[in-house]
Protein backbone atom coordinates (compact mmCIF):
# COMPACT_ATOMS: atom_id res chain seq x y z
CA UNK A 1 0.00 0.00 0.00
CA UNK A 2 0.98 3.36 0.10
CA UNK A 3 1.43 5.41 2.73
CA UNK A 4 1.11 9.34 2.42
CA UNK A 5 2.36 11.68 5.15
CA UNK A 6 0.98 15.23 5.31
CA UNK A 7 1.15 18.27 7.47
CA UNK A 8 -2.62 18.31 8.97
CA UNK A 9 -5.57 16.82 8.57
CA UNK A 10 -6.96 19.86 6.24
CA UNK A 11 -3.40 18.84 3.76
CA UNK A 12 -5.35 15.22 3.80
CA UNK A 13 -8.71 16.43 3.17
CA UNK A 14 -7.46 18.14 -0.03
CA UNK A 15 -5.28 15.60 -1.04
CA UNK A 16 -8.64 12.74 -0.74
CA UNK A 17 -10.66 15.43 -2.52
CA UNK A 18 -8.28 15.92 -5.43
CA UNK A 19 -7.99 12.49 -6.07
CA UNK A 20 -12.03 12.32 -6.00
CA UNK A 21 -12.20 15.56 -8.26
CA UNK A 22 -9.84 13.23 -10.72
CA UNK A 23 -11.93 10.45 -10.49
CA UNK A 24 -15.30 12.26 -11.07
CA UNK A 25 -13.37 13.79 -13.96
CA UNK A 26 -12.50 10.42 -15.65
CA UNK A 27 -15.81 8.74 -14.41
CA UNK A 28 -18.70 11.70 -13.56
CA UNK A 29 -21.08 8.74 -12.36
CA UNK A 30 -18.28 7.48 -10.21
CA UNK A 31 -19.57 5.86 -6.78
CA UNK A 32 -18.22 7.23 -3.88
CA UNK A 33 -17.88 5.47 -0.77
CA UNK A 34 -17.94 7.52 2.44
CA UNK A 35 -17.72 7.05 6.37
CA UNK A 36 -19.63 8.96 9.21
CA UNK A 37 -17.36 10.24 11.99
CA UNK A 38 -14.98 13.71 12.31
CA UNK A 39 -11.84 12.23 10.38
CA UNK A 40 -13.14 12.64 6.71
CA UNK A 41 -15.10 16.01 7.50
CA UNK A 42 -12.40 17.93 6.05
CA UNK A 43 -12.49 15.64 2.65
CA UNK A 44 -15.91 16.40 2.70
CA UNK A 45 -14.81 20.20 3.17
CA UNK A 46 -12.51 20.38 1.11
CA UNK A 47 -14.70 18.96 -1.73
CA UNK A 48 -17.51 20.89 -1.39
CA UNK A 49 -15.30 24.09 -2.12
CA UNK A 50 -14.30 22.29 -4.99
CA UNK A 51 -18.21 22.18 -6.38
CA UNK A 52 -19.13 25.75 -5.23
CA UNK A 53 -15.92 27.05 -7.34
CA UNK A 54 -16.82 24.71 -10.21
CA UNK A 55 -13.56 22.80 -10.03
CA UNK A 56 -15.53 19.31 -10.15
CA UNK A 57 -18.61 17.92 -11.33
CA UNK A 58 -20.65 16.33 -9.28
CA UNK A 59 -24.26 16.13 -11.26
CA UNK A 60 -24.04 12.39 -11.66
CA UNK A 61 -22.28 11.18 -9.06
CA UNK A 62 -23.29 8.53 -6.42
CA UNK A 63 -22.69 7.72 -2.28
CA UNK A 64 -22.58 4.50 -0.70
CA UNK A 65 -22.88 4.33 2.60
CA UNK A 66 -20.05 2.47 4.74
CA UNK A 67 -22.52 1.26 8.05
CA UNK A 68 -26.03 1.63 9.23
CA UNK A 69 -27.64 1.74 13.20
CA UNK A 70 -29.96 -1.02 13.59
CA UNK A 71 -33.39 0.28 14.46
CA UNK A 72 -33.21 3.90 13.97
CA UNK A 73 -35.29 5.42 11.69
CA UNK A 74 -33.83 7.14 8.81
CA UNK A 75 -34.91 10.43 9.56
CA UNK A 76 -33.43 9.91 12.82
CA UNK A 77 -31.01 13.01 13.44
CA UNK A 78 -28.38 10.43 14.58
CA UNK A 79 -28.68 8.11 11.52
CA UNK A 80 -26.10 7.86 9.35
CA UNK A 81 -28.30 8.75 7.02
CA UNK A 82 -29.19 11.50 8.33
CA UNK A 83 -25.79 12.43 8.96
CA UNK A 84 -24.39 11.52 5.33
CA UNK A 85 -27.67 13.56 4.39
CA UNK A 86 -25.84 16.97 6.18
CA UNK A 87 -22.35 16.62 6.26
CA UNK A 88 -21.95 15.15 2.58
CA UNK A 89 -24.98 15.36 0.43
CA UNK A 90 -26.31 19.08 0.98
CA UNK A 91 -23.12 20.75 1.02
CA UNK A 92 -22.27 18.73 -2.75
CA UNK A 93 -25.78 19.41 -3.86
CA UNK A 94 -26.16 15.71 -4.15
CA UNK A 95 -29.78 14.41 -3.70
CA UNK A 96 -31.02 11.64 -2.18
CA UNK A 97 -31.76 9.67 -5.53
CA UNK A 98 -28.06 9.51 -5.84
CA UNK A 99 -27.47 7.97 -2.07
CA UNK A 100 -26.99 4.09 -1.31
CA UNK A 101 -27.36 2.36 2.10
CA UNK A 102 -28.36 -0.80 3.97
CA UNK A 103 -32.10 -0.17 5.35
CA UNK A 104 -31.82 -0.61 9.40
CA UNK A 105 -35.02 -0.90 9.78
CA UNK A 106 -35.76 -3.62 7.73
CA UNK A 107 -37.50 -6.53 9.77
CA UNK A 108 -35.08 -9.22 8.20
CA UNK A 109 -31.86 -7.10 8.96
CA UNK A 110 -29.93 -10.48 7.24
CA UNK A 111 -31.69 -10.22 3.87
CA UNK A 112 -31.04 -6.11 4.05
CA UNK A 113 -27.51 -6.98 4.33
CA UNK A 114 -27.37 -9.11 2.13
CA UNK A 115 -29.52 -6.97 -0.32
CA UNK A 116 -27.20 -4.11 0.34
CA UNK A 117 -24.39 -6.38 -0.98
CA UNK A 118 -26.10 -7.17 -4.73
CA UNK A 119 -27.09 -3.20 -4.88
CA UNK A 120 -23.29 -2.47 -4.04
CA UNK A 121 -22.51 -5.12 -6.91
CA UNK A 122 -25.39 -3.94 -9.57
CA UNK A 123 -24.33 -0.37 -9.31
CA UNK A 124 -20.97 -1.64 -10.69
CA UNK A 125 -19.45 -1.40 -7.57
CA UNK A 126 -17.57 1.44 -5.30
CA UNK A 127 -15.08 3.16 -7.40
CA UNK A 128 -12.79 4.85 -4.03
CA UNK A 129 -14.16 3.98 -0.59
CA UNK A 130 -12.86 6.49 2.19
CA UNK A 131 -12.49 5.35 5.33
CA UNK A 132 -11.37 6.32 8.88
CA UNK A 133 -9.23 4.04 11.55
CA UNK A 134 -10.49 3.11 15.15
CA UNK A 135 -7.81 2.66 17.67
CA UNK A 136 -8.01 -0.68 17.62
CA UNK A 137 -7.68 -0.66 14.63
CA UNK A 138 -11.61 -1.09 13.20
CA UNK A 139 -12.77 -0.20 9.73
CA UNK A 140 -16.32 0.19 9.67
CA UNK A 141 -17.92 -1.50 12.16
CA UNK A 142 -15.38 -4.81 11.78
CA UNK A 143 -13.95 -4.67 15.39
CA UNK A 144 -11.03 -7.24 16.30
CA UNK A 145 -11.07 -10.54 14.94
CA UNK A 146 -13.65 -9.79 12.45
CA UNK A 147 -13.29 -12.23 9.35
CA UNK A 148 -11.08 -10.50 6.54
CA UNK A 149 -13.35 -12.19 4.16
CA UNK A 150 -16.62 -11.27 6.06
CA UNK A 151 -19.84 -9.51 4.09
CA UNK A 152 -22.67 -7.18 4.59
CA UNK A 153 -24.05 -8.09 8.24
CA UNK A 154 -24.94 -7.09 11.66
CA UNK A 155 -22.65 -6.76 14.35
CA UNK A 156 -23.53 -6.15 17.90
CA UNK A 157 -21.79 -2.81 19.38
CA UNK A 158 -19.49 -3.21 22.17
CA UNK A 159 -19.86 -1.16 25.34
CA UNK A 160 -17.23 1.38 24.68
CA UNK A 161 -18.87 1.87 21.41
CA UNK A 162 -21.82 2.91 22.91
CA UNK A 163 -20.22 4.87 25.46
CA UNK A 164 -18.62 6.81 22.96
CA UNK A 165 -21.37 7.24 20.79
CA UNK A 166 -23.64 8.33 23.38
CA UNK A 167 -22.00 12.08 22.80
CA UNK A 168 -24.53 11.90 20.11
CA UNK A 169 -27.19 10.89 21.81
CA UNK A 170 -27.85 13.32 24.57
CA UNK A 171 -24.96 11.65 26.63
CA UNK A 172 -27.56 8.70 26.97
CA UNK A 173 -26.22 5.40 26.43
CA UNK A 174 -29.65 3.91 26.35
CA UNK A 175 -30.63 5.77 23.28
CA UNK A 176 -27.47 4.25 21.61
CA UNK A 177 -28.98 1.07 19.54
CA UNK A 178 -26.98 -2.50 20.40
CA UNK A 179 -26.90 -3.16 16.30
CA UNK A 180 -25.38 -1.97 13.00
CA UNK A 181 -25.33 -2.96 9.85
CA UNK A 182 -21.61 -2.75 8.21
CA UNK A 183 -19.98 -3.37 4.75
CA UNK A 184 -17.93 -6.35 5.54
CA UNK A 185 -14.10 -6.59 4.77
CA UNK A 186 -14.63 -8.67 2.11
CA UNK A 187 -17.31 -6.22 0.68
CA UNK A 188 -14.95 -3.16 1.53
CA UNK A 189 -12.11 -5.52 -0.45
CA UNK A 190 -14.15 -5.26 -3.82
CA UNK A 191 -13.65 -1.31 -3.96
CA UNK A 192 -11.46 -0.41 -6.83
CA UNK A 193 -9.43 2.36 -4.56
CA UNK A 194 -9.75 1.98 -0.94
CA UNK A 195 -8.27 5.52 0.90
CA UNK A 196 -7.98 5.38 4.51
CA UNK A 197 -7.52 8.89 6.64
CA UNK A 198 -5.83 8.90 10.28
CA UNK A 199 -5.79 11.77 11.82
CA UNK A 200 -3.61 12.70 15.51
CA UNK A 201 -1.76 9.98 18.07
CA UNK A 202 -4.62 8.43 19.40
CA UNK A 203 -4.82 6.63 15.50
CA UNK A 204 -0.50 5.83 15.83
CA UNK A 205 -0.55 2.39 16.93
CA UNK A 206 -2.78 1.13 15.03
CA UNK A 207 -1.65 2.75 11.60
CA UNK A 208 1.88 0.91 12.52
CA UNK A 209 -0.07 -2.32 12.93
CA UNK A 210 -2.10 -1.71 9.72
CA UNK A 211 0.87 -0.88 7.56
CA UNK A 212 3.86 -2.33 9.22
CA UNK A 213 2.65 -5.39 11.02
CA UNK A 214 1.07 -8.75 9.63
CA UNK A 215 -2.54 -9.34 7.78
CA UNK A 216 -4.35 -9.99 11.23
CA UNK A 217 -8.13 -10.43 12.09
CA UNK A 218 -6.93 -8.56 15.14
CA UNK A 219 -5.89 -5.51 13.15
CA UNK A 220 -9.10 -5.36 10.83
CA UNK A 221 -7.67 -2.56 8.66
CA UNK A 222 -4.58 -4.76 8.06
CA UNK A 223 -6.61 -6.27 5.41
CA UNK A 224 -5.72 -3.17 3.25
CA UNK A 225 -2.22 -4.58 2.64
CA UNK A 226 -4.35 -7.19 0.41
CA UNK A 227 -5.53 -5.25 -1.93
CA UNK A 228 -3.86 -3.57 -5.13
CA UNK A 229 -4.82 -0.10 -5.02
CA UNK A 230 -5.12 1.19 -1.17
CA UNK A 231 -3.66 4.48 0.38
CA UNK A 232 -3.40 5.44 3.32
CA UNK A 233 -3.03 8.92 4.00
CA UNK A 234 -2.17 10.68 7.43
CA UNK A 235 -0.76 13.46 9.48
CA UNK A 236 2.84 14.03 11.54
CA UNK A 237 1.24 12.05 15.02
CA UNK A 238 -0.77 9.47 13.33
CA UNK A 239 2.45 8.59 11.94
CA UNK A 240 4.69 8.89 15.19
CA UNK A 241 4.83 4.66 15.30
CA UNK A 242 5.95 4.36 12.33
CA UNK A 243 9.24 2.55 11.23
CA UNK A 244 9.49 3.42 7.57
CA UNK A 245 8.24 6.78 8.05
CA UNK A 246 11.71 8.34 5.69
CA UNK A 247 11.18 5.43 3.24
CA UNK A 248 7.38 6.93 3.19
CA UNK A 249 8.05 10.48 2.77
CA UNK A 250 10.73 9.74 0.27
CA UNK A 251 8.71 7.41 -2.08
CA UNK A 252 5.80 10.36 -2.53
CA UNK A 253 8.18 13.05 -2.88
CA UNK A 254 9.77 11.56 -6.12
CA UNK A 255 6.63 9.24 -7.45
CA UNK A 256 5.69 10.46 -11.05
CA UNK A 257 3.62 13.52 -10.76
CA UNK A 258 0.90 11.94 -12.85
CA UNK A 259 0.27 8.57 -10.81
CA UNK A 260 -1.56 10.54 -7.88
CA UNK A 261 -2.39 9.11 -4.75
Amino acid sequence: MEVVIVPDAKAGGELIADAMAQLLGRKPDALLGVATGSTPLPVYEALAAKVRSGAVDVSRARIAQLDEYVGLPAEHPESYRSVLRREVLEPLGIGMAAFMGPDGTAEDVQGACEAYDRALAEAGGVDLQLLGIGTDGHIGFNEPCSSLASRTRIKTLTEQTRIDNARFFDGDIEQVPHHVITQGIGTILEARHLVLLATGEGKADAVAATVEGPVAAVCPASALQLHPHATVIVDEAAASKLKLADYFRYTYANKPEWQGI
